[in-house]
């Protein structure tokens, strides 16, 4: 099983991606990982060379680059030699913290979407308070989409759910501005209709994005624009929360501080449930291999999470799957 992975992708490449990586090697033993990049400037942090692979690489491609126009010009990055890795059979998944839109626009390019799913979507597993989590998809691949598109997410996202996480009839919901099927918008409500009609998910109907993070739904389908927006809105609430009860403990009276060195514990537990890290990093569903995205300042422990959650896929043939799926039932 072989990863490719771009190492000099990311606010702190390659020094977080390769420590991720030594990380990332205790546990997995059957992965030789494809590191592509700097090799003087990866060897610094790799901590030995054992089921790793160096491929030196000249460019890198900027987050401020156009992806498409970066594409066809770096063509040594090594974002695009490890999705070209992934095309000609090298190895069998990519991963990247560098521009999504690069990612993306080369995944496409390359790795090629899966025939009848006409939209990848970029999904991720975000946490809810039971420590469940549910997959939300799209956040942000696509700007417009169509009520097929959001069905196609659903059977994508369900496939995850399932052979990923390993979750029985994953529930199925879609995000609308009630939980009635006669609210949301036309695409909304003509996607519920042909969502009702399919017996290979367990569709349960709408969801409200104050119900998500509860654990009404272990998938949670959206267009590219408003996933994205929610994501945002969920991120920055939570790190706005976690600094204002930090605030207010270090600016309140002596008993405040002693209170706050009490509760420090499941407020580190709260902030932990809160984080995306654990749950590894958003792939793009719907393309022929697992192209998967981390987050530009993804720590060491983030990639690590972000390998293990690639030798998953790999190991239960999610893509595979998906292929034949759409395949053979897809109308």
């Amino acid at each position: 099983m072989k990863i490719a992975i771009d190492a000099m992708g990311g606010d702190f490449a390659p020094e977080n991606i390769v420590k991720g990586v030594n990380l990332a090697k205790k546990e997995l033993h059957d992965v030789t990982f494809q590191l592509y990049g700097d090799s003087t400037k990866i060897r610094a942090f790799l901590e030995d060379e054992a089921n790793v692979e160096i491929v030196e690489t000249t460019e890198v491609i900027d987050f401020h680059d156009d992806p498409v126009s970066a594409i066809k010009e770096k063509k040594d990055s090594s974002l695009v030699r490890a999705v070209q890795a992934v095309k000609s059979g090298e190895a069998g998944a990519v991963l990247s913290a560098g521009s999504t839109g690069a990612l993306l626009t080369a995944g496409l390019l390359f790795v090629k979407r899966i025939k009848q799913v006409s939209r990848p979507a970029l999904m991720s597993t975000l946490p809810t308070v039971d420590g469940r989590g549910f997959d939300m998809l799209d956040l942000g691949a696509n700007t417009e989409n169509t009520a097929q598109h959001l069905v196609d997410f659903a059977i994508l996202g369900s496939y995850y759910a399932e052979n990923v996480r390993g979750i029985a009839q994953p529930r199925v919901a879609l995000l609308s501005n009630g939980a009635e099927e006669s609210k949301g918008s036309p695409m909304i409500k003509e996607a519920h209709e042909l969502l009702s009609t399919r017996t290979d998910i367990n569709f349960i109907g709408n969801i409200e994005s104050r119900d998500i993070l509860a654990g009404a739904a272990d998938v949670v389908v959206a267009d590219g624009f408003t996933g994205n927006a929610v994501l945002k809105a969920i991120e920055g609430t939570a790190s706005i929360l976690m600094k204002q009860i930090k605030a207010a403990i270090m600016g309140g009276s002596f008993t405040t501080k002693i209170g706050g060195a009490l509760i420090k514990k499941p407020l580190s537990g709260f902030r932990d449930l809160m984080s995306t890290d654990s749950a590894g990093g958003a792939p793009f569903v719907g393309l022929k291999a697992p192209v998967v995205k981390i987050h530009g300042n993804a720590t060491p422990e983030t990639v690590a999470s972000a390998l293990r959650q690639v030798h998953k896929m790999l190991e239960t043939d999610v893509t595979g799957k998906l292929v034949k799926h759409f395949e053979e039932n897809h109308d």
